[in-house]
């Protein structure tokens, strides 16, 4: 899937599937592609990875057909025209909590390389593009998506302003920040923290835009999935990792935990 295509499945309500990935590992992205996503999440609000790391990352899963998504460290669209340019097919903006946030960085992914008191005026509506200028710019941003991060509760009481603003392809629920904007810290089976879910999907749905949760936990995804939300953003090759051997080491050690070491007398030290 390409980022045209990721725009249209999300905004036409089709199930989108994706995960974090955080490893840089030159082998990681072969492997990656039998899980049958559509797209990755790379981050670099929270994890450490350079310019050039990410545009490699980038490159490499585009030419498999997985649709790479920045999430860039603060809503900047600078920062969202960099990892535009380095081959990103669409940026993640975090903690959006305003209409206005969201029209400066629809301006940067949806009307590249316009810049400046020209672009801003054309945001505003007080000038229209010359109709050869538009037709190049939505010819040349058409596999560029706009995902908006969800995480606090200011996001939630402006949340249908927000998603009006014509540029923005998905919501993306951060849920533990959201959980602690709401006083409740990673209580994810609290009903007021689904309660908030449920209206993001609802809302989002109505403004015929994407909705997922950045989520380990397929149980909530699967309610929330029942309720309308159409990108399941799944866990992260990291966390995976660290289940899968978590879970792997205490069964073998539980196994053999009758079994006595085996000393060999004539090994000295």
């Amino acid at each position: 899937m390409n980022g045209q295509q990721l725009i249209q499945a999300l905004r036409a309500g089709q199930r989108v599937y994706g995960t974090a990935i955080y490893s840089p590992s030159p082998i990681w992205p072969r492997v990656v592609t039998n899980l049958d996503l559509d797209m990755v999440f790379i981050d670099t609000e929270h994890t450490p990875q350079d310019r050039e790391t990410v545009s490699w990352l980038c490159q490499a899963f585009s030419a498999l057909d997985l649709a790479p998504v920045v999430r860039i460290p603060e809503p900047d669209p600078y920062l969202a025209q960099m990892v535009l340019d380095g081959g990103a097919h669409g940026i993640i903006a975090p903690y959006i909590e305003s209409p206005e946030q969201a029209k400066v960085l629809g301006g940067a992914v949806k009307m590249g390389p316009l810049k400046g008191e020209r672009l801003r005026a054309a945001l505003d509506g007080d000038i229209e593009l010359e109709p050869e200028l538009k037709d190049y710019l939505a010819t040349r941003n058409a596999n560029k998506a706009l995902f908006l991060n969800i995480e606090s509760v200011p996001a939630l009481e402006r949340l249908d302003e927000i998603l009006s603003v014509p540029y923005v392809d998905c919501a993306l629920v951060g849920p533990h920040d959201l959980s602690c904007s709401l006083g409740l810290p990673e209580q994810y089976d609290h009903p007021v923290f689904d309660d908030a879910i449920r209206k993001i999907i609802t809302t989002a749905r109505a403004h015929h835009v994407g909705v997922g949760i950045h989520h380990n936990f397929a149980h909530h995804e699967i309610e929330w999935i029942k309720a309308g939300a159409n990108l399941v953003m799944h866990s992260s090759d990291i966390s995976a990792f660290n289940r899968a051997l978590t879970a792997e080491f205490k069964a073998i050690r539980e196994a053999t935990d009758d079994v006595g070491e085996i000393i060999d007398e004539n090994v000295h030290f």
